[in-house]
């Protein structure tokens, strides 16, 4: 997604808070030689440890024990940019923006990340942030940003929220999801499935971390160079090879975490192939949008393949003025012309679950406003796996959920997302099969085993 990363205001106002139990875990666990070495890091006591992992039937994704399950979450992103942490750390603290997005239903967190910063942490070269606010943010002074992220994820657990991390761009870099490929500069190919390796490997046991989404935004039109392609081939820009082979390698390790693979830009029409230049010879839509080569080129994780979640990602006309946009259009001209064709056919057909995980922008009580409206619906009435774009409010062209205090929602978008969040009783429901979403003492939310009247046994 494009986003600049204008702070606004500067630091803002934030109460400290007391060291939590699982922040104090995770504060011990950070000063070990571990966490300077990048071993896998101490996990946090679970009652039941690892009872959360899912899996997919058909277009759903399950639980261990068959039930169906809902991933309604946003992203926050930072960590894949310059400051290599999440941004707003500089203005506010970590465990209250966590403990908000959980309270308010968001049951899973979309993390964007850097190959580059994977491999500084898999090299032990995790630096301390400069960008976190240690005022607002007492535990987290002098922690790197390896720390800080181990930190958020046992926030996460305490609050009943999982996470799922996404490689956005090669580099870190805040404009770096704009290059179309995996590779750029001195980060090869090989260096992107090592780095995936790695993180896989450290938090293998930690079933808060329950998905990766191989690559975000895979893209490049037919005459850019070097663009990503879909085919049967084993070449370097074939992101379906990618997928694959990230996905093989990932699941190697832990075989119970979901791999999502995201489209690419442009796909040939029918009677053409990847080797016109000419604009006519095939389809177009968003980056990371266009899964239509799955019907003939389908990812193969081979006996993994229940693991695999196809991850489109939709915009609407504030972000670009798509040709759908143009003239008369509704719900049901963008189902026809754009949806089913490029991605929403794989779910009509039961071959894998979908996970949108980028979608969002500016209400303008307008066409953009009629566009989220309209892929709300869809997903609401197909519950359709999303991760909303984003909770941070320095999203260029298409703001957040926060406000620049980063504290404030913005509760007119809000209120047209909660549709798309997971409710039942008219409590949010979590992924965590033992904590409530919005943690413990939560008035909004809660469990998977709550739910289900089910608590399962450890696996």
């Amino acid at each position: 997604m494009r986003w600049h990363s204008t702070r606004g205001g500067g630091p803002g106002r934030a109460v400290p808070v007391a060291l939590t139990a699982a922040a104090a875990l995770v504060a011990l666990s950070v000063a070990s030689p571990s966490a300077a070495t990048g071993a896998p890091a101490p996990q946090a006591p679970r009652a039941q440890a690892g009872t959360d992992w899912l899996h997919t039937e058909g277009n759903r994704i399950v639980d261990a024990q068959g039930n169906e399950v809902w991933l309604t979450g946003a992203n926050w992103f930072g960590f894949n940019a310059g400051e290599r942490v999440f941004h707003g750390l500089w203005s506010v603290n970590l465990e209250t923006i966590t403990r908000s997005m959980a309270q308010r239903g968001i049951n899973i967190v979309r993390v964007p990340i850097s190959t580059q910063l994977l491999l500084e942490w898999k090299n032990g070269r995790a630096a301390v942030p400069s960008a976190v606010n240690t005022w607002a943010n007492p535990e987290l002074k002098d922690r790197t940003t390896l720390q800080v992220f181990d930190a958020f994820l046992a926030l996460a657990e305490k609050y009943g929220m999982k996470v799922m991390l996404d490689v956005h761009s090669a580099e870190a870099d805040n404009s770096g999801h704009v290059h179309p490929v995996w590779w750029k500069g001195a980060v090869t190919t090989e260096d992107f499935y090592a780095a995936w390796e790695w993180v896989t490997a450290r938090y293998r046991a930690n079933d808060t971390l329950v998905a990766m989404d191989v690559k975000n935004e895979p893209h490049g039109t037919q005459s850019s160079s070097p663009r990503a392609k879909w085919d049967a081939s084993a070449d370097q820009d074939n992101f379906k090879h990618v997928c694959e082979t990230a996905g093989k390698r990932i699941l190697a390790i832990n075989p119970q975490v979901l791999v999502l693979c995201e489209g690419i830009e442009i796909y040939p029409r029918n009677g053409t192939d990847w080797t016109s230049t000419a604009a006519a010879d095939y389809h177009f839509t968003w980056w990371g949008g266009n899964l239509r080569g799955v019907r003939d080129h389908p990812v193969d994780l081979g006996a993994q393949q229940d693991q695999l979640v196809y991850s489109p990602h939709d915009y609407g006309p504030l972000v670009h003025q798509q040709p759908w946009f143009q003239g008369e259009w509704n719900r049901a001209t963008l189902e026809r012309d754009v949806w089913d064709p490029n991605w929403l056919y794989l779910h009509k057909e039961n071959t894998a679950p979908l996970l949108i995980g980028e979608w969002g922008g500016h209400l303008d009580n307008g066409p953009n406003q009629k566009w989220m409206t309209a892929l709300r619906d869809l997903i609401a009435e197909n519950r359709i796996h999303q991760t909303f774009w984003c909770i941070n409010p320095n999203s260029g062209d298409t703001g957040g959920l926060l406000g620049y205090d980063w504290t404030t929602w913005d509760e007119a978008k809000y209120a047209l997302l909660k549709p798309a969040l997971w409710q039942s009783g008219n409590k949010f429901v979590g992924l965590d099969h033992e904590v409530p979403l919005g943690g413990v003492n939560s008035t909004t939310g809660i469990s998977l085993g709550d739910h289900y009247g089910t608590v399962p046994a450890a696996g």
